[in-house]
């Protein structure tokens, strides 16, 4: 009875955090765009324009500011999938938006690391090792087709072809 207790009131908390999380406000050079559409005349919002344009022209080229389309976004979570980053969400868009549950790649190399654990390195350079202690069957040539999904409590569990999932953790 205390665990479902303990995990309603975990539930609770992360509600209410996620409800006190403030939306995130647009650069001030994003800002400084957007308030030129309030000018009614045109000489004056044609030169607010062109000044606001040339400050976030200069910010992203400086690095200072950084503009990524939804391609961009979902290919970089793809690529931070695994990693514990309690900001991402704020970062890459609008809480509710949709997380990845799994990825799939190819095996480039695995190899035992002692204790009858493995390394993996995927395709795609992510590198995900062995946290349980199951023994692992697959065939071990690169190539082979990889799935990491989410598991349970944060953990995440790696597929070779098939083979039995193991237990798995970012590196």
């Amino acid at each position: 009875m205390s665990l479902i207790s303990g995990l309603a009131a975990l539930a609770a908390a992360s509600t209410l955090s996620a409800q006190a999380t403030p939306p995130q406000e647009r650069p001030e050079t994003l800002a400084r765009l957007m308030a030129c559409r309030g000018i009614t005349e045109n000489a004056a919002r044609l030169a607010c324009f062109d000044t606001a344009a040339g400050a976030l022209d200069s910010a992203e080229r400086q690095g200072d500011l950084v503009v990524i389309d939804r391609a961009g976004v979902a290919e970089t979570r793809r690529q931070l999938f695994g990693f514990e980053m309690p900001s991402l969400p704020r970062l890459f868009g609008p809480e509710g938006a949709v997380e990845l549950e799994s990825i799939d790649s190819t095996l480039q190399s695995a190899s035992s690391v002692g204790e009858g654990r493995w390394v993996f390195r995927l395709a795609d350079g992510s590198e995900w090792r062995q946290i349980d202690s199951e023994r692992v069957r697959f065939r071990n040539s690169p190539g082979q087709p990889v799935r990491v999904r989410k598991g349970a409590l944060s953990s995440f569990l790696l597929t070779v072809d098939g083979s039995r999932a193991v237990r798995v953790r970012r590196q």
